[in-house]
């Protein structure tokens, strides 16, 4: 039912109700009739399902069924270290996810333990899940609401709701019936469950508990939101299926040359177990989550902390920045900015603040005040409070000298509030509260009409800049009268302040790198549209003729209207969590990766939609946190472009070590097929292929991953797709891979001179050596490695001096060549060696020189 709508009676007559409340009897048949007032958890993946989850890829499949097959074959080693690597990669994963799928905890946790209710006309104190629909609960200033209540009574009430509408304010509630397509930031008869009372009490008629609030519907949205799968995992997915077409490819080819050749079935079948494995990159998953693991420590140092390991890459991905307003652009506090007095001709800046009477008002007609350093209160008067503070004057030094000694308190029907303090033998009244409200009770000899004019007009330009505007009057008495109320009568206008959350510089220097970088940043907020354009200007999210659409604007047109506008449209004013999801999925829908920020409650159904969810870390709820793959420790905007930045060098670096493990292969495959084509002797072992997948590129591979990042990083454009087997990768993989079967065939066919186990000795040597060669070539697709810091990435010359050592060992160790049926090399052919595995360093350094390193239209 549409409650915001509905007059008090036709409530009471809904819900069998009154203002004495429900009687105990009817208590009980309605909480086994609808249960209580608690939200319901989904099932949990456990530790062993999350565990299980990470063997269900293809990659993983080939794996395992590779491992199999090195098993009955024989291959007992080579099956234990494929399997090992499979498991290691697994244990990694699953660390780094066993605390997702938290988010209806955090939930329940946020529940009002306690309420106060009345029932059978007494007043009671109950546990929050004990309630339901037609109770009366009675808040309190600090009261968590318990549910969803139609308010019945006021008293200046203010609730904070911006966890749950983005309004970076608190509401001030009044019993006006309102239209059924009230936003629901706008809905000021309504309490929501979770919601927090910060001023004020009142009285209202529990209308929804449990999953029917508008927080168990957030809850109800989150359990059948799906995982997304980031791009990573979706391009890691489609190498594997590619790789096993064309292993499938390659050993149906291999039977039938075998065929034509005459060869034995069990040759020709071992022959094809040694392409598969040169086919696969065994160990390409585990070295990719290691190099996200990285990145996650790396991401730590930068005030960032990634709850799953591909979360980081994803941000690398990013085309698209959905983000909430309030202390997420915004410092998440009011801050007093400008000020008038009637004598100006405009507003001045707040920095050149020198009128001691409007500021000692502003400093005691608050309630505000410092609690051990820190600032207790109304945001509105917090900020008057730190006004006062930046201006040298302390609230608690200005009231001993100014004691308060009577006041009036802020009425949500007169919209103003007074105090009154004596110095001496004088009382000082201070009153604040709207302009038009403050220039009712002034004086007419204290604002004459062009002054009066002037500050309205002042007003006007700080209302359309979306500040909130505060006014101020005062006077002077001899003695206190008998009706106070006569103390707001005949005052003399002292002037206004405007106030507002204001964006963070930072913020600002973070959209201005997201636009370099050809990421769309769009404001989602639950704020005012007035409020929002303001800050999205200031910020540069919203250009001079950009658009604004409004909640409710929203809910006029479809998804698929939706889809064809959403790319015109960069900011969103007073939305709805559905609102949020249903932009992020539009987004979404034209092929964009979308980051989506947000601390609040309603923020956590997008978070989780999103393709990457950011909390804040400080100010966040524990349900937004719980939602999202990366939490923002500082709180900061900027800090998401670090993250971004941080995303795109890894996934540059997986690029890299894609590449270079899949020219390797190629170059493997090669030597293998040519061999077997031309019914040659097999010129490598699956042992010798393993060796070297496994570790001697393995490793340079791995220190691929702490490759710094190039210099123009943030400001290439962001692609909508980025698949691994783009052209560009295509290209570079297959002219490097034939370059390094062919410097192994030419060992190969030099070898045989002296014997079949000499020319698998060079050609293993060739192979492992040259690869590690020419993972040096990687530091940039164009730019010469004589161009870089000789010693750009440490840890690449340590997996090369590690890589070659192994190699040496196998060769050179007795009992380790013989396992690897391998032998020593005579001086001859270890200069040949040596030379043939230094080529790709001049080869690639040459195909730069002539442009023909990358494909041109995606260097």
């Amino acid at each position: 039912m549409v409650w915001h709508s509905k007059k008090i009676d036709e409530i009471y007559s809904s819900l069998a109700s009154g203002n004495q409340g429900l009687k105990s009897s009817r208590v009980k048949e309605l909480q086994e009739q609808h249960g209580f007032n608690e939200l319901k958890a989904a099932a949990k993946k456990t530790v062993l399902q999350i565990f299980l989850s990470q063997f269900i890829n293809v990659m993983g499949i080939i794996l395992i069924l590779a491992s199999i097959v090195s098993a009955f074959m024989g291959e007992t080693v080579d099956s234990i270290v494929i399997m090992a690597l499979v498991f290691f990669n697994a244990v990694l994963s699953t660390v780094q996810e066993v605390k997702a799928e938290q988010s209806l905890e955090a939930l329940e946790k946020m529940s009002a333990p306690n309420a106060k209710v009345i029932r059978d006309g007494i007043q009671a104190v109950i546990p929050a899940k004990e309630l339901v629909a037609g109770d009366i609960v009675i808040l309190e200033t600090g009261d968590y609401v318990p549910a969803d209540m139609r308010l019945t009574e006021f008293a200046s009430l203010k609730i904070q709701e911006s966890a749950l509408t983005g309004e970076s304010l608190p509401v001030e509630k009044s019993d006006t019936v309102l239209a059924e397509d009230a936003s629901l930031g706008d809905r000021v008869n309504m309490a929501y469950s979770s919601s927090l009372v910060t001023y004020g009490r009142g009285k209202g008629i529990v209308v929804e508990i449990g999953m029917n609030t508008e927080v168990g519907k957030i809850a109800s949205m989150l359990q059948n939101t799906k995982d997304t799968e980031t791009p990573m995992q979706k391009r890691l997915d489609a190498l594997g299926k590619t790789l096993v077409k064309a292993a499938l490819i390659i050993c149906v080819v291999i039977f039938i040359i075998g065929e034509l050749y005459g060869r034995p079935a069990v040759e020709m079948f071992m022959t094809a177990v040694s392409l598969a494995v040169a086919a696969i990159p065994e160990g390409l998953p585990a070295i990719s989550t290691v190099v996200l693991a990285l990145g996650v420590q790396r991401m730590v140092k930068r005030n960032a902390i990634v709850r799953t390991l591909p979360a980081v890459e994803t941000l690398g991905s990013a085309t698209v920045i959905c983000s909430d307003k309030t202390g997420t652009l915004t410092q998440n506090k009011m801050t007093v900015v400008k000020y008038a007095l009637p004598s100006f001709n405009g507003a001045k800046e707040i920095s050149d603040f020198n009128e001691t009477e409007l500021l000692r008002a502003a400093v005691l007609c608050i309630d505000a005040k410092m609690l051990q350093d820190r600032p207790i209160g109304d945001p509105t008067e917090i900020a008057l409070l730190e006004m006062g503070i930046n201006h040298k004057m302390d609230k608690n030094e200005t009231e001993s000298e100014f004691p308060r000694v009577a006041e009036l308190p802020f009425d949500s029907e007169r919209k103003l509030m007074t105090t009154v303090h004596k110095n001496g033998n004088e009382f000082y009244v201070y009153t604040k509260g709207g302009l038009d409200e403050i220039l009712s009770i002034c004086s007419k000899d204290s604002i004459d009409t062009e002054k009066r004019q002037n500050i309205l007009k002042i007003n006007e330009s700080m209302a359309s800049g979306a500040l909130r505007v505060l006014a101020f009057a005062c006077k002077r008495m001899d003695s206190m009268p008998e009706d106070l109320k006569t103390l707001e009568s005949e005052l003399q206008f002292m002037g206004i302040v405007g106030m507002i959350d204001p964006p963070r510089q930072e913020a600002k220097d973070a959209v201005e790198k997201c636009h370099e970088a050809g990421i769309i940043p769009v404001m989602i907020t639950g704020d005012h549209a007035i409020t929002a354009s303001a800050i999205a200007r200031d910020l540069g999210i919203l250009s001079e003729n950009g658009r604004v659409l409004t909640g409710a604007e929203l809910e006029k047109i479809n998804d698929d209207e939706l889809f064809k506008m959403v790319e015109s449209i960069s900011v969103y004013a007073r939305v709805s969590p559905e609102h949020k999801v249903r932009i992020v999925d539009a987004w979404q829908k034209h092929g964009n990766v979308v980051a989506m920020t947000g601390d609040g409650v309603n923020d956590a159904p997008a978070l989780k939609s999103a393709d990457i969810g950011c909390a804040m870390g400080q100010v966040g709820t524990d349900v937004a946190k719980d939602a999202s793959d990366l939490i923002l420790v500082d709180d900061n905007f900027a800090t998401i472009v670090s993250a971004v930045e941080e995303g795109r060098r890894i996934y540059d670096n997986i690029l890299k070590t894609v590449s270079f493990l899949l020219a390797c292969n190629v170059g493997e495959i090669l030597v293998i097929f040519t061999a077997t084509l031309l019914n040659w002797a097999t010129p490598l072992l699956p042992i010798h292929i393993l060796l070297i997948n496994l570790v001697t590129d393995g490793l340079p591979a791995l220190a691929m991953g702490v490759d710094p990042p190039e210099s123009d990083i943030m400001k290439r454009k962001a692609k909508k797709s980025q698949e691994i087997f783009s052209k560009d990768l295509i290209h570079r993989t297959l002219y490097q891979g034939v370059m390094i079967g062919m410097l192994t065939i030419a060992a190969f066919l030099i070898g045989m001179r002296t014997s079949i186990i000499a020319a698998q000795t060079m050609a293993f040597s060739v192979l492992a050596l040259s690869q590690i060669v020419h993972s040096f070539n990687f530091h940039s697709k164009t730019k010469s490695i004589l161009k870089d810091p000789p010693f750009k990435n440490i840890y690449l010359f340590g997996a090369a001096i590690v890589s070659i050592l192994i190699v040496t060992a196998c060769i050179t160790l007795p009992g380790l060549n013989s396992l690897m049926k391998l032998e020593p090399l005579s001086n001859y052919n270890l200069v040949t060696v040596i030379l043939l595995s230094l080529l790709p360093l001049p080869i690639v350094e040459f195909m730069k020189f002539l442009g023909l390193n990358s494909v041109k239209d995606e260097k």
